[in-house]
């Protein structure tokens, strides 16, 4: 029996393809969720020749799909309703549900975020500076503002001067200069919650009842599980939790209700921001990876730093997502380059690791253990589109020998495989996965 809900969640740093492994799904799908997250993500869909850069917006907009932004999310306005019309002018149908218990950021949030990130020296995480960290503070201190105090003109005079009395004596312990105007914040934040008004809701409930009449739901995380608050690299990494845990927190769905993991693995690693990566590459084949696969933030448009596929990690990642299946993405953006290599474990001063070591200062001595494989050549794009229609079997023999270590290695069974951007770009090897 095929699952009717399915978390698509990233396994290594974030940037993996999950926005078009959800969009993918998305064909089948009734409602797509986000969960976790602001506008520090970025994910990018191609449909119809089209390309979609959604911040916060889940995967499902460009098929009109029912799409929910959960309260465990924290919401830009502006970016959302930007968004929103980028939509609409490409004719598209937004069917959109925002969580009322969201929390909203704020222009000193992106202040602060850039203050205090300039103010950590070594300790700096590589944040975006878009006020996430600084909104999910406030949420856990429960004084910060939601989307529903948004809606209501008088609860959010009534909060958003408190706020704005404490936040501008703390920015200016860092900046003396700064200099904001209360009423213009306030006039502008009131005309974005008049304008979402009409989208938020409850979501928590909704989700629960259309998932127990049997609609078909995709959970999309928003960045990568190493990059989680609780399990990822601390500090270097987000402030929620990325992974397929943060579902029933972020969205009021228990865990029962969710039917499978689908893990989403690129073929080599990339990340962008601080921290040790442990097969990073600082050599022209690091290069021609960056290039070939077009490693650059959606969001910040830095360039990703990249290394070999490291196994080890993942693994961990598999262990706390509950991953039933995975999905190979970018298998493409390795073409030309042999030999390949994929890390199966670490050293650490001599000695082999048993898993993962979490903590930074642990993964700064690690040295990675390789596999070794022969690549496969370069091909045109309406080569890898032939192959993607022919399926697997139509594949490289060399690259199906990558494909096939990993699942191996992993334990995990292969479900997709992504050769390019494209929906057409895609095997499926699991019919039943959804």
């Amino acid at each position: 029996m095929n699952a009717n809900t399915i978390a698509v969640v990233g396994l290594s740093w974030g940037d993996e393809g999950k926005g078009k492994i959800t969009d993918y799904l998305s064909q089948k799908a009734d409602i797509v969720v986000r969960y976790q997250g602001g506008n520090n993500a970025g994910h990018t869909v191609v449909s119809n020749g089209i390309k979609y850069k959604f911040k916060l917006i889940p995967s499902g907009a460009p098929l009109e799909k029912e799409v929910v932004i959960g309260n465990g999310c924290v919401v830009d306005p502006k970016v959302l309703l930007k968004e929103i019309e980028n939509l609409t002018k490409l004719n598209k149908k937004v069917n959109l549900k925002l969580s009322s218990t969201a929390h909203v950021i704020f222009p000193f949030h992106r202040v602060l975020d850039g203050l205090q990130e300039k103010s950590k020296g070594d300790y700096k995480a590589g944040t975006t500076k878009r006020g996430i960290g600084p909104t999910y503070s406030d949420k856990a201190a429960r004084w910060g503002i939601r989307v529903f105090d948004l809606t209501n003109p008088e609860l959010l005079e009534i909060k958003l001067k408190k706020q704005y009395e404490i936040k501008s004596k703390l920015i200016k312990l860092y900046d003396p200069k700064w200099v904001s105007d209360f009423n213009e914040v306030y006039s502008e934040y009131l005309d974005y919650g008049q304008r979402l008004k009409g989208y938020v809701t409850d979501t928590a409930y909704y989700l629960n009842k259309q998932i127990n009449n049997r609609k078909k739901v995709i959970f999309e995380g928003a960045q990568g599980t190493l990059l989680g608050i609780d399990h990822g690299m601390y500090p270097f990494g987000t402030s929620s939790n990325a992974n397929s845990l943060g579902i029933p927190s972020g969205s009021g769905v228990p865990s029962k209700k969710i039917n499978k993991v689908l893990g989403v693995i690129k073929a080599y690693t990339s990340r962008v921001g601080e921290g040790p990566v442990v097969t990073e590459l600082h050599d022209k084949t690091g290069d021609q990876i960056r290039e070939q696969g077009h490693e650059y933030g959606t969001v910040t448009g830095r360039p990703r730093r990249v290394g070999w596929l490291d196994l080890f990690n993942i693994a961990y990642s598999v262990m706390i997502n509950g991953v039933d299946n995975i999905a190979i993405t970018l298998l493409d953006a390795l073409e030309g380059i042999d030999p390949l290599k994929i890390c199966i474990g670490y050293e650490m001063e001599g000695e082999k690791l048993e898993s993962w070591p979490i903590q930074s200062e642990f993964l700064e001595k690690c040295e990675p253990i390789y596999q070794v494989f022969e690549g496969w050549e370069k091909r045109d794009r309406k080569d890898w589109r032939q192959i993607a229609l022919q399926g697997y079997n139509s594949l490289p023999k060399t690259m199906k020998n990558y494909i096939e270590f990993i699942s191996k290695e992993l334990k995990v069974r292969n479900s997709i495989i992504s050769i390019g951007p494209d929906r057409e770009e895609t095997i499926v090897l699991d019919k039943n996965l959804f």
